[in-house]
C-alpha cells in the first residue's frame, strides 16, 4: 500500500519529456518532487506560474512564490510569471498536455466530483471546472476509500459534479486504473496489495484481465 508521496511518485512516471503539466491542490502538488531531471517539463499552476520547480527547503522559501494551493514553490530556468487571466487563457485554449487533480469522488465512466461537499463552506470552485473541460488528459490522484471506509470509486458520483467523461486514469494507495467504457480497468497493484483487496474496495465496476502486475515506483 502506498502513501500520498508514493502515489505522487507513480504519477510521476506519466509525465513524459516535453509536456505542459498542470498540478492540483493536494497530493498532485506533490508530483513536482518526483519528475525525472532528465525531462523538459514545464509544471503550470493556474495562478500565474508556468515553469513550478519542486517544494523549496527551508531556507529557500519564498513567501511571495507560491501554488494555486498557497503552498511556496520553486522556479526553475526559464520560468516566467503571468496574471490568472492569461494562465486561464492558456488552460482553455488546451495547451496543457497532462491534468493532475485530487477528487472526492470519480465514477467508473471518468465523471469527477472534487469540489464540493453539500452543507460544508467552500471558497469557491477554483480551477477545476476549466481544466476538466479544457483537458485532453487528466489522471486523479485519490484515496481509493473515503475516512469511513467507503469506496470512492463509484458506479455514479454522489457529490456535485466538476466534469463530466473526461477522467482517464486513477491511482490510488491501492492501485493503478484505467478508465474505459467498460469502466476501472485494474492496470497495477500496489505493493503487498492483493487482486481481491482492490475488488472489495471498488464499488464501480472493476475490469481485471488477467495477471495484474505490481507497481514500480
Amino acid at each position: 500500500m502506498l502513501d500520498k508521496f508514493g502515489i505522487a511518485k507513480r504519477i510521476a512516471r506519466e509525465v513524459k519529456d516535453g509536456y505542459y503539466v498542470n498540478l492540483g491542490i493536494g497530493i498532485p502538488t506533490l508530483v513536482a518532487n518526483y519528475i525525472p531531471s532528465h525531462l523538459s517539463v514545464m509544471l503550470q499552476s493556474e495562478n500565474g506560474l508556468l515553469g513550478m520547480g519542486p517544494f523549496p527547503f527551508e531556507k529557500d522559501i519564498d513567501p511571495d512564490l507560491i501554488n494555486a494551493g498557497k503552498q511556496t514553490v520553486t522556479m526553475i530556468p526559464g520560468a516566467s510569471l503571468f496574471s490568472s487571466a492569461d494562465s486561464f487563457g492558456m488552460i482553455r485554449g488546451e495547451h496543457v498536455d497532462l491534468t493532475i487533480l485530487g477528487a472526492m469522488e470519480v465514477s467508473d465512466k471518468g465523471d469527477i466530483a472534487n469540489w464540493k461537499i453539500p452543507g460544508k463552506m467552500v471558497k469557491g470552485m477554483g480551477g477545476a471546472m476549466d481544466l476538466v473541460a479544457s483537458a485532453q488528459n487528466i489522471i486523479v490522484a485519490m484515496q481509493h476509500c473515503n475516512k469511513a471506509g467507503e469506496s470512492k470509486l463509484l458506479p455514479e458520483c454522489t457529490l456535485p459534479l466538476t466534469g463530466v467523461k473526461c477522467v482517464k486514469k486513477v491511482v490510488t494507495e491501492l492501485a493503478v486504473l484505467d478508465i474505459t467504457e467498460e469502466g476501472f480497468v485494474l492496470l497495477e497493484r500496489a505493493p503487498g496489495v492483493t487482486v481481491e483487496e482492490i475488488r472489495e474496495r471498488t464499488a464501480g465496476r472493476l475490469v481485471i484481465k488477467g495477471d495484474v502486475p505490481e507497481m514500480v515506483l
